[in-house]
């Protein structure tokens, strides 16, 4: 068959000009890509721009197939009619993933730079496909909100089928608390005095921050009008006297200000040893001396 007969059949030409759209989609995308990731240095900005170029990508390739073959939608619809049960039931995980990630742009539940718990995995979104969302995980084997190198694909089932804990959607903040036990024979109320600057000197512009954050939050949602500012509670038994520093703190930067927090503390118990005795539960047996023992005796 000589090309003069192959570019005069149909269905030859049509798949020729549909190769074409799809060869020339892929190719802008690409150059554009490279030059986004040249010209944009924001992780974020960078993303989104590389997504948006990815939609038009298949929105035009769409658009050249449905325009070269519109003679042809009205048959296409009647296959597809007969044959829409029996594909709904071999796919349905599929359809569940497309349905979810249908939900999960048009809902803005989650998005990509959160960090969130879904089911049993807990990490930060980096991307947001029609199919799977990827996490950079976090925990699991490392102690603290770290990563540990997993990187995990989830089907956008998930919407659907699990518990979504999101740590940064609206209120980008943590309350988080460290118990500290002291002797009774402690002061304290200089150690109630302690730790209350020290909390609001490491806390204290996450508790402004977060105030206004709180504020945006309060309405939108019906939440009551919670205490931000760091507190410090006292009980005791008879063990040993606890002290709870409770605060709220960046969703990313929790380890950091714990650790600051305690270093202040230890700062302040190396400056009051005398007052301020932190309590083990290691067990204090004193022996009496032999003349304190006779003189019981007489």
């Amino acid at each position: 068959m000589e090309f003069t007969e192959l570019i005069s059949s149909p269905l030859l030409r049509r798949l020729f000009f549909v190769a074409l759209g799809i060869i020339v989609a892929y190719t802008a995308a690409f150059y554009l890509k490279k030059g986004i990731n040249k010209s944009i240095s924001d992780s974020d900005r960078k993303y989104r721009a590389r997504k948006a170029i990815n939609v038009f990508s298949y929105l035009f390739i769409i658009g050249l197939i449905a325009f070269i073959y519109n003679d042809k939608l009205g048959n296409l619809g009647i296959a597809i009619g007969v044959t829409g049960a029996g594909v709904a039931l071999a796919l349905q995980e599929v359809i569940l993933s497309v349905a979810g990630w249908i939900v999960i742009v048009f809902s803005g539940k989650v998005t990509v730079g959160q960090r969130v718990k879904i089911g049993q995995i807990k990490g930060d979104i980096m991307d947001i496909s029609v199919m799977s969302t990827t996490l950079m995980e976090l925990g699991d084997w490392i102690s603290g909100d770290l990563y540990n190198g997993r990187i995990v694909s989830l089907s956008n089932s998930y919407v659907f089928k699990e518990t979504i804990h999101n740590y940064s959607a609206g209120y980008p903040f943590l309350w988080d608390e460290i118990q500290i036990p002291l002797r009774h024979q402690s002061d304290y109320q200089l150690a109630q005095k302690l730790f209350e600057e020290i909390a609001e000197e490491v806390c204290g512009d996450y508790a402004l921050k977060s105030a206004e954050k709180w504020a945006q939050l309060s309405n939108k949602y019906m939440v009551e009008n919670a205490r931000v500012k760091p507190m410090v509670s006292l009980s005791f038994d008879q063990n040993w006297i606890t002290f709870t520093i409770r605060y709220v703190v960046d969703y990313k930067m929790r380890r950091t200000t714990k650790n600051s927090i305690y270093r202040r503390v230890l700062e302040e118990l190396k400056n009051n040893g005398d007052a301020i005795q932190v309590a083990t539960a290691a067990m204090e047996v004193t022996i009496p001396s032999l003349s304190e023992s006779l003189s019981k005796k007489e």
